[in-house]
């Protein structure tokens, strides 16, 4: 009860943000303002919504947006509109479809071959099922899209981050778009198999289980990079309920009454886009890692989610599974 009335009233936190603060707000005072060359970031899921909204916010401080898409006439106009506020800022669309695992090495392909250091990686699409679908490479989703997408694409990229940060002195830092919706996996029902082709679907429950995978594949990867001593942190956030595409798709099962009750409690986009931006560049989280943010402040995710064993056992899985769909393409 504590924690809504504090969330209801936008009470700052440690960070000195909480619930209202908006993007802008939180990336006024950057550790990256005063660089003499701009920072290269990748954002996934930046055609709409609180994506789009970080790449705006993220391109106003300076940064270098890659906007990866699979919809390339919408990423055209995202940075169409951000041109326009920002004519200097400097935007590069390439294409991608992250459900697919072929599409996925092209992107990095492209990407690596632009000769661009990367400093930040924004893993932000989210991608939600009413029925059961199934990727090309005949997985949930999803999951295919959510949680092995951005596994694959940081893999694929973590080479170049931690290069970046090592020539450049720069800490590279990853941020994991999640949920709080990832406390209602249950240990019980949280199985790799199932997850990859499951027997019955609900739609709400995968979408969970692949927040909750986020948060996992942050704390795991976290721990190598310390073990590496590589100037690369992972974090995972919960950017609050935004009034997005992701909304709008759960409404088949939210009543209109309920639906506007809830409104009340909706974010705005600047505001759900307030935490990932904090985390990519605010200098008080320098060298943190492996922790999960809401509201702009270090939050607790479930006990599963905390579980180094789960994150452990669910990276050699996913591992073991892209490295066999790898050797058949």
């Amino acid at each position: 009860m504590k924690e809504t009335l504090k969330y209801l009233a936008g009470i700052a936190g440690p960070s000195g943000y909480g619930s209202k603060s908006t993007a802008e707000q939180v990336t006024q005072h950057s550790l990256f303002s005063q660089l003499p060359s701009p920072l290269t970031a990748i954002i996934t899921g930046a055609t709409s919504g609180i994506g789009a909204e970080t790449a705006r916010v993220l391109a106003k401080r300076g940064v270098r947006i890659i906007i990866p898409a699979r919809n390339l006439k919408k990423a055209a106009k995202v940075k169409e509109i951000i041109q326009k506020e920002c004519p200097k800022a400097e935007i590069i669309l390439l294409e991608i479809d992250l459900s697919s695992f072929a599409s996925i090495q092209r992107f990095c392909t492209d990407f690596l071959s632009l000769g661009l250091p990367l400093h930040i990686l924004i893993n932000n699409a989210g991608k939600y099922s009413q029925k059961l679908e199934f990727s090309e490479d005949k997985i949930e989703m999803s999951f295919a899209t959510n949680y092995l997408g951005h596994f694959l694409l940081t893999e694929m990229l973590l080479g170049k981050m931690v290069e970046t940060a090592s020539e450049t002195g720069i800490q590279g830092r990853i941020v994991n778009v999640s949920s709080v919706i990832h406390n209602w996996v249950k240990r019980d029902n949280f199985c790799f198999n199932k997850m990859l082709n499951p027997k019955s679907y609900n739609g709400t429950l995968a979408y969970a289980q692949t927040k909750l995978a986020n948060i996992l594949h942050a704390k795991e990867l976290s721990r190598q990079l310390k073990a590496r001593k590589a100037n690369v942190t992972i974090n995972s956030v919960h950017p609050g309920v935004v009034k997005t595409g992701i909304i709008r798709d759960h409404k088949g099962f939210i009543t209109d009454s309920l639906y506007f009750m809830a409104s009340k409690l909706l974010k705005s986009t600047s505001q759900g886009a307030a935490t990932t931006c904090y985390v990519a560049l605010s200098r008080q989280v320098a060298e943190v890692s492996g922790r999960y943010f809401a509201d702009c402040n270090e939050s607790r995710c479930s006990a599963l989610a905390s579980d180094e064993i789960e994150a452990r056992n669910l990276w050699n899985k996913t591992r073991a599974l892209i490295h066999r769909r790898l050797v058949q393409l």
